[in-house]
């Protein structure tokens, strides 16, 4: 009896050393302190958009991404967010990148990521996955290639078709290549969803939106939309330069109803709350709702008035849930879009745009407001775009405009 009791006794006494061992080195990795530095919306690609599935039997796909605040060690994420089934990436490697438009890169940078200290990883249908950390210094507004190689094609596709960045595809397994001759190019990116830094940075900011935010207009391979100039700017003020910028946009994303990619509410959680070291939250969301209500055809003054008020509550649904999370809310007002051949407003449309940039206005909603509705308004014609800022279409800036939009945001809302 006293034997047994003796073993067991010793056999708790191991069990329970073992396991303070374990969560003593937890929360040696847990006190590390990483914050988002580039990050991309995952949505279901269109048709158009998709990777025929033989074209990812054994494939190479060199990705080239563009950071906002450096580090000394990063860790990437990939996604099957939209897959049907387990997702098997035999390797994923990061490297330099020759320059933003290219597949080459310095070869003798090359590391390869692990994922639980194994080269490969499975990501359950719906997840993402997060690659243990590796020594990799990277400059603030630097490019980053990730590489990663299939041995089966993804059950479901998840990506983010709006890039405005080249990617590269190739057969066979060349993830440490210093090019990829022959690679199908294609401007869109597949299965990773961010990259994060550390140690010892402040926080992120998420640019939540549609493709206003994800950058319709700007220059492919350029890194000009509006977050891309925010970023820059809060790298060369001393105050913020510890902040990293990610941009979630997706574009034709809508508030209340699903279009490209999950409404904004439905993706909220996963594209800004469980972004690393999130801090603050820009909003700029709605044209698409406001778009789209009438774009077939005319409705009465009470479904306007209807949805003005569901999107009134589903800002103040984002606020209650990044406040509970204690991420500040900045709300942006909407762009004017008169002349848009897409949507065609008429001036009832034009009328829900002013009532909800109001509504954005008013103090006790948003904790702050950026008004890219002034600054990117014509004077003489506030209901559309100035033609300085207008890509052509009367609906998404140009890079002029994307330029105008990042400097108006004022730095003192991201002090650390």
């Amino acid at each position: 009896m006293r034997l047994g009791l003796w073993k067991r006794t010793v056999a708790c006494g191991v069990l329970i050393w073992l396991t303070s061992g374990r969560v003593e080195a937890q929360k040696n990795v847990s006190t590390m302190h990483w914050v988002g530095s580039w990050a991309a919306s995952q949505q279901v690609p269109e048709a158009q958009n998709l990777i025929d599935a033989g074209l990812l039997r054994d494939a190479t796909l060199r990705q080239v991404v563009h950071l906002s605040v450096g580090g000394s060690q990063l860790r990437v994420r990939v996604s099957n967010a939209f897959g049907t089934q387990p997702l098997h990436l035999t390797e994923v490697h990061v490297a330099r990148p020759v320059s933003a438009s290219s597949a080459a890169i310095d070869a003798g940078s090359d590391v390869a990521v692990k994922f639980h200290e194994a080269p490969d990883v499975t990501i359950p249908a719906g997840a993402e996955y997060l690659s243990d950390a590796v020594a990799f210094p990277v400059a603030a507004l630097s490019n980053l290639a990730i590489t990663i190689h299939y041995d089966q094609p993804p059950t479901g596709e998840t990506g983010h078709p709006g890039s405005r960045a080249m990617s590269y595809l190739v057969h066979g397994d060349l993830v440490s290549a210093a090019s990829l001759p022959d690679a199908t190019v294609v401007e869109h990116w597949y299965q990773i969803s961010g990259v994060d830094v550390g140690p010892e940075k402040a926080g992120t900011v998420v640019t939540l939106g549609d493709s206003i935010t994800d950058g319709h207009g700007a220059t492919t391979n350029g890194n000009d939309r509006w977050p891309d100039v925010l970023a820059g700017r809060m790298q060369a003020d001393k105050s913020t330069r510890a902040m990293g910028v990610l941009n979630e946009g997706i574009g034709g994303n809508r508030l209340l109803l699903d279009g490209l990619g999950p409404n904004a509410l439905a993706r909220f959680d996963r594209d800004v709350l469980a972004q690393t070291g999130v801090r603050a939250v820009i909003v700029l969301e709605g044209v698409n709702d406001l778009g789209t209500l009438t774009r077939d055809h005319d409705v009465s003054s009470e479904e306007h008035a209807a949805l003005v008020s569901r999107i009134e509550a589903a800002y103040t649904q984002m606020i209650e849930r990044a406040h509970a999370h204690g991420v500040r809310v900045i709300g942006a007002t909407i762009l004017p879009y008169v002349g848009s051949a897409y949507y065609h407003p008429a001036a009832e449309s034009e009328a829900d745009r002013q009532a909800i940039n109001g509504w954005i206005r008013e103090t006790g909603h948003f904790d702050a407001v950026v008004d890219f509705d002034k600054v990117t308004r014509d004077p003489q014609h506030p209901d559309r775009l100035l033609p300085a800022y207008d890509s052509g279409d009367h609906l998404h800036p140009g890079p002029a405009g994307y330029k105008a939009m990042g400097e108006a945001i004022p730095l003192a809302l991201f002090v650390p």
